[in-house]
This record gives C-alpha cells, sequence and structure tokens, in this order.
C-alpha cells in the first residue's frame, strides 16, 4: 500500500514537472539541458544556495545509478518488474532536474537584469535627472 502510494506521489511530481516544462514561456529542453553545468558550477561555488551538496549527490548518484550495468533488481531474473526501480530513479532524476533548472533559470535571470539595472543606474548623470531635480541642481549653484 505504501509502496503504491509512494509511485503515485512520483507519478504526480512528474506530471507535475512535466507541465511546468510545457507551460508557455517557460524554457524549453535545450535551454534546461545548456543550464545544467552552469547550475552545478553554481551551486558548488556557492553562488546558487538553492541547491544543496547534498541534493547534488542524490542527482549524481540517481544519473550513475540509471546508467549503471550493476541493478538492484535485475531485468534479466524480473523482467518488467526489474525495470520499476530503474524507472522510479529515472522519474526523480527528471522532475529534480526539472524543478531545479526552472528555479535556477528564473534566478539567473533576475541576476542579469539586476546587473543591467546596476549597469543603467551608474550610467545616468544629470542629464538624465527628472526637470525638478535639475531644477533644484541649477537654482542651488547660482551666484548673486
Amino acid at each position: 500500500m505504501a509502496r503504491s502510494r509512494s509511485r503515485l506521489g512520483l507519478l504526480a511530481t512528474l506530471a507535475a514537472a512535466v507541465r511546468s516544462a510545457l507551460r508557455p514561456g517557460s524554457p524549453g529542453l535545450r535551454e534546461r539541458a545548456y543550464a545544467v553545468p552552469r547550475l552545478v558550477r553554481a551551486a558548488l561555488r556557492g553562488d546558487y544556495p538553492q541547491l544543496t551538496r547534498g541534493h547534488l549527490a542524490l542527482l549524481a548518484a540517481a544519473v550513475a545509478y540509471v546508467v549503471s550495468p550493476i541493478d538492484l533488481l535485475p531485468e534479466g531474473l524480473l523482467g518488467v518488474f526489474g525495470l520499476a526501480d530503474d524507472t522510479v530513479v529515472l522519474g526523480w532524476l527528471v522532475a529534480a532536474l526539472v524543478n531545479d533548472t526552472e528555479g535556477f533559470l528564473q534566478w539567473e535571470r533576475a541576476r542579469e537584469e539586476q546587473a543591467r539595472h546596476d549597469t543603467r543606474s551608474s550610467e545616468t548623470g544629470p542629464q538624465d535627472a527628472s526637470a525638478s531635480a535639475w531644477d533644484a541642481t541649477v537654482s542651488s549653484h547660482v551666484v548673486d
């Protein structure tokens, strides 16, 4: 009973991740794939604290488990049931990567926007000030 609930929870998580990935305006598969190395580097440097080293280790372990020829439940002996463990791990991995890259790409865009805003703010001069601010500056410097 608990095993079927955990599978249903995994399916619900996977379905939510797929819906998120397919949402209009959401990053595509290529953008997400290219973001993974940047995500890992930012997490390891500590720039992106939303992804811990422990979570990174779980992701790496899941990838290793899926691609490893060693299996806890071998398909050769158990047939379809041997695929169940791979399917569960792969489902979790896909859902985690979709959710992690979604958050990372939003964080990355926010940082880029902030950097652009900071650059624009530092490049403004008195000519960019409002008329009332300019008038106050000019009138305060008039010598009688």
